[in-house]
Order: structure tokens, then sequence, then C-alpha cells
């Protein structure tokens, strides 16, 4: 065989393309969202479970609070639409 036909023979692979890899942001811890800073104080923007007691936030669910722990749901008050 010469050496055209080998090479003819040999399949040439397709370059790979290399994807770019986007840098993701990174999302605040999950306490820091709990709190927020007014001044010199911190204040909760979530409140504690009053069957756990203080140290277990309430998930906000939009119409009601629900801890994650025990399950305790606190619906928050309807509002009026005028």
């Amino acid at each position: 065989m010469s050496e055209e036909s080998a090479e003819e023979l040999v399949e040439e692979k397709p370059e790979k393309k290399v994807k770019k890899v986007k840098k993701v942001e990174k999302k605040e811890k999950s306490v820091f969202r709990h709190y927020k800073v007014e001044g010199e104080k911190l204040k909760r923007m979530l409140p504690f479970c009053e069957r756990c007691g203080p140290g277990y936030f309430m998930a906000d669910h939009g119409d009601r609070y629900t801890c994650g722990h025990c399950g305790f749901s606190v619906y928050k008050p309807a509002e009026t639409k005028v």
C-alpha cells in the first residue's frame, strides 16, 4: 500500500469544541437572608416558630409561614382589595 492510500484509511476524528463555562454568582448564605441590618441593630426578616422556639425560622410561602422542623403553619392575614 502506498502512503496516500494508508492516510485515506485512517479516519480523522472531528475536533471537539470546548464549551465555555459561565461563572455562576454565589448565592448568599441562608443565615444572612434572615436578618437585615438597620443602623446598629439587626432586624429579623422571618418569624421564629411558636412551637420550636428561637433558632427555628419559618419559611415564607406567600400566603403563610411554615416551620420546616415541625410543620407548624401560620396563615398571613388576607389583604382586602378596595
